[in-house]
Formats: C-alpha cells, sequence, structure tokens
C-alpha cells in the first residue's frame, strides 16, 4: 500500500512530462506540411542531383 504513495506522483509526473512534450511538437510546427514531406521523399532524386532514377528493367528467364 505505501507503493502507491510514490507510483501516483510519479505517474501523473510522467503524463504532464508527456503532454508538454506532445504540446512543445505541436505548437513547435511539427506536424505542419506532412504531405509535403511525403512528396519531397518521392521527388527527392529528380530535383538536387540533375539525375533521374531509372528503371532498371531486369532480363526475364
Amino acid at each position: 500500500m505505501e507503493i502507491l504513495y510514490v507510483l501516483l506522483p510519479v505517474s501523473v509526473v510522467l503524463v504532464l512530462v508527456i503532454l508538454g512534450v506532445l504540446a512543445w511538437a505541436i505548437f513547435g510546427g511539427q506536424f505542419e506540411g506532412l504531405e509535403q514531406e511525403g512528396l519531397r521523399i518521392l521527388h527527392e532524386g529528380n530535383n538536387e542531383t540533375g539525375t533521374e532514377v531509372k528503371n532498371l528493367d531486369l532480363p526475364q528467364d
């Protein structure tokens, strides 16, 4: 029973820390522009180096 006097405040502090980190990420712009990042990854090879990713056709047996 005495362990509850330790576990309850520790769990409340942990929840508050997690909520603080989540709020920091939300208000810091971490979740802005999620769609652009997916498109940037798909088109990354075409724009930066000037070379295109080529489709390599493997010979069929």
